[in-house]
């Protein structure tokens, strides 16, 4: 019988954690001898997680400009040239976190037009807490529209499988509040209560991801024009800048400024990120700084430990905000702190916008096996 790649979408809301996700299942399959591709996915280039995840030693594909469902055969193609040399036995993919409907636009045409090269995996979809708990709850002091919500709530519908995840910065009347709530509005998904940055539920998760069976199968009745304008209500921006100073500075301290800075600057202007990140390069060694809502700290995900005279960074932020606010915003915070620092900037690449309606290449009404 011809070899059949492993094919594991995980899904969820920006800043739900899925690279961090995708980077502890690529170790352990890795460790377990298995050959594993990561496929990544963005409205625009210069994405940190496909820094992340190659800094980590992992074989990279990105699919940019343009989600998964709606560059269905660029996602094809780039999975089949990764590893050339080596085929995958298991390939990783992190769709877009303001997209749904991945079942009937992603899962089933690759089950039923190339059914011979993949063996599709259970769909789990990572539940942020921060976002999540207030958008269930229908608790939104600020943030985001009923239209941008309306995204969320769907990803939960469409999952096999629920990772509520961060459960080592919960209480554990938060834990259990919100599985209370996931049982209540999704009955009948499993749960799994994880922590990507600590590894815990990651076992249960890749027992799950082990099983042959009935999985990708929930395809959702969806508004479009609720999808697209909930999408659209978010400014994307990916910018790319080099630093370089006389002296040597913390990169670190600089890539956790910059978030910090950012997020003080959308507290004054009561706008809700949804995820910023930063990863400054330099040398073979990198850093990442995040923050995932309005309520939560900034973290330094990934430390350097590392001080340079020059790095190459890059920031990703959506926010639900005018795009061009969001630029003008980036540009003051990455100023303030490299005027603190005594570093000189210059940015290579902007790319701002809002995204545009999705067009699925594909959208199958009624399941394999149905």
């Amino acid at each position: 019988m011809a070899h059949r790649i492993r094919y594991i979408m995980i899904g969820g809301f920006l800043g739900a954690g899925k690279t961090t996700t995708l980077g502890k299942l690529a170790a352990h399959y890795r460790e377990q001898g298995l050959n594993v591709g990561i496929v990544t996915n963005d409205q625009a280039s210069d994405l940190v997680d496909t820094n992340t995840l190659r800094g980590m030693g992992f074989d990279v594909g990105e699919v940019a400009g343009a989600c998964f469902c709606c560059n269905f055969n660029e996602l094809i193609d780039t999975m089949g040239n990764l590893s050339a040399e080596q085929r995958p036995d298991v390939i990783l993919a992190e769709p877009v976190g303001s997209c749904t409907d991945l079942v009937a636009t992603v899962i089933q045409p690759i089950k039923q037009l190339f059914d011979a090269e993949f063996d599709i995996a259970p769909y789990p979809v990572i539940l942020k807490p921060s976002h999540g708990i207030r958008i269930l709850k229908n608790e939104q002091r600020r943030g985001f529209s009923p239209k941008a919500e309306y995204i969320l709530k769907k990803q939960l519908e469409e999952a096999d499988l629920i990772l509520i995840n961060r459960i080592d910065e919960l209480t554990n009347e938060e834990i259990e509040e919100i599985s209370a709530l996931c049982d209540q509005q999704l009955p009948g998904t499993p749960l799994i209560r994880m922590s990507a940055k600590t590894g815990s539920g990651i076992p249960e998760l890749v027992e799950f991801l082990s099983q042959d069976g009935d999985f990708g199968k929930k395809i959702l009745d969806i508004d479009y024009d609720i999808y697209a304008d909930g999408e659209a209500e978010l400014g994307w921006l990916n910018s790319s800048l080099t630093l370089t100073s006389e002296n040597e500075f913390d990169l670190d301290s600089f890539l956790f400024g910059v978030v910090e800075t950012l997020q003080t600057k959308l507290e004054e202007a009561n706008l809700e990120p949804a995820h910023l990140k930063a990863i400054g390069l330099w040398e073979g060694f990198f850093g990442v700084a995040n923050l995932i809502s309005s309520d939560t700290k900034v973290e330094l995900s990934l430390p350097s430990n590392q001080k340079a005279r020059t790095s190459e960074v890059i920031i990703n932020a959506r926010v639900a905000c005018d795009p061009e606010l969001l630029e003008t915003l980036v540009n003051e915070a990455v100023a303030d702190v490299a005027a603190k620092q005594d570093v000189n900037f210059e940015f290579r690449q902007t790319q701002r916008f809002r995204p545009g309606r999705p067009v699925p290449t594909h959208r199958v009404s009624t399941p394999v096996g149905s």
